[in-house]
């Protein structure tokens, strides 16, 4: 669901919990952060997470280490660690054991790279597959990546191309074998816990997932949350191959369209950003990477530390002072 339906339809569920205390639960359904987070003690809290989908790939395994990532990586959307995952199954009645098993495989292995583990899960019959996990997670309350976080003059980076969407969609359309392909699932299956980690070696403190809303919702979230603007240098906005391609062939999704009604007040495309990649920056990710804000006295800290253990980072922009507004130049 788009965020406009979304935020109807849970409008009740905030009236409802709004008389009831909630001193503990610091992330709730009435914030735009990645998950729920209640607090156990002064350096303990519980991330509580779910993310499933109809398959997007047709290989199996890949199928469910795909789906793992994606809904582990809320945790690290958070700064926190993978403990337990649940799995979350609808398969058709005649669909092959070994396939079914072969996709919970997928899943576990991919949690067990993270660190956790998987204790059961809840399975029924449907006409079409869908698959994913419901995730717990810890962290120390006091070091939390919030997306509310960004100060005027943080430098905004992100650690994984962009276009899984408009990628998979071709592949979906195609008869034969759609350019990045391989590279879009070698981006889908990579987790976030790495990248995780040197943020908070740094300290930086703002950070999200890039999921459904693409990278502009999710930067207008971070943005919008915390009172700030933006400007984005389209040149720097990192793609997988064949995502520019895809879109200039026409492809698009209908989430890249309802993410684009929903921000067109709040952004300002430059005449020179063309419509393939205003398409790109719409289109919703599986597994997409972070953003993350640095503020400017920790940048050289963060380069190094990403250059010094392997891990990507693209600068795509600084967040300045003023009224929360996205211009994409």
């Amino acid at each position: 669901m788009g965020p406009e339906s979304l935020a109807q339809v849970l409008s009740p569920l905030n009236a409802l919990f709004s008389t009831v205390d909630q001193t503990d639960l610091l992330i709730g359904i009435d914030q735009p952060d990645d998950a729920a987070v209640y607090q156990v003690d002064e350096k303990t809290a519980i991330i509580a997470t779910l993310d499933f989908f109809a398959p997007v790939v047709d290989d199996p395994w890949t199928y469910g280490a795909i789906a793992a990532a994606n809904a582990m990586s809320d945790v690290y959307a958070m700064g926190g660690e993978v403990v337990l995952a649940l799995n979350i199954a609808g398969f058709p009645e005649d669909l092959e054991a070994d396939v079914v098993s072969t996709i919970f495989r997928g899943a576990a292995e991919k949690v067990l790279e993270a660190g956790g583990v998987i204790g059961g899960g809840h399975t029924v019959w449907d006409e079409e597959p869908k698959f994913g996990l419901s995730v717990l997670g810890k962290v120390d309350p006091n070091k939390m990546f919030l997306k509310s976080l960004v100060k005027p003059n943080d430098y905004l980076y992100i650690t994984k191309p962009l276009g899984t969407g408009l990628i998979l969609t071709a592949a979906r359309n195609s008869t034969t074998k759609v350019m990045g392909q391989e590279e879009a699932v070698e981006s889908m299956l990579m987790l976030n816990r790495h990248a995780a980690h040197l943020v908070s070696k740094i300290g930086a403190s703002a950070a999200t997932d890039i999921t459904g809303f693409g990278l502009l919702g999710h930067l207008w979230e971070m943005l919008s949350s915390s009172g700030c603007r933006a400007v984005i240098n389209s040149e720097s906005i990192p793609l997988l191959a064949g995502a520019h391609e895809a879109a200039k062939a026409g492809v698009s999704t209908g989430g890249a369209a309802r993410n684009r009604k929903w921000l067109e007040e709040h952004l300002t495309f430059a005449s020179s950003v063309s419509l393939e990649l205003q398409e790109v920056c719409f289109d919703p990710q599986t597994s997409g990477g972070l953003i993350i804000a640095v503020p400017e006295e920790k940048v050289v800290d963060f380069e190094q530390i990403c250059t010094e253990d392997g891990q990507d980072y693209f600068l795509i922009g600084r967040a300045q002072k003023g009224d929360p507004h996205l211009q994409i130049a």
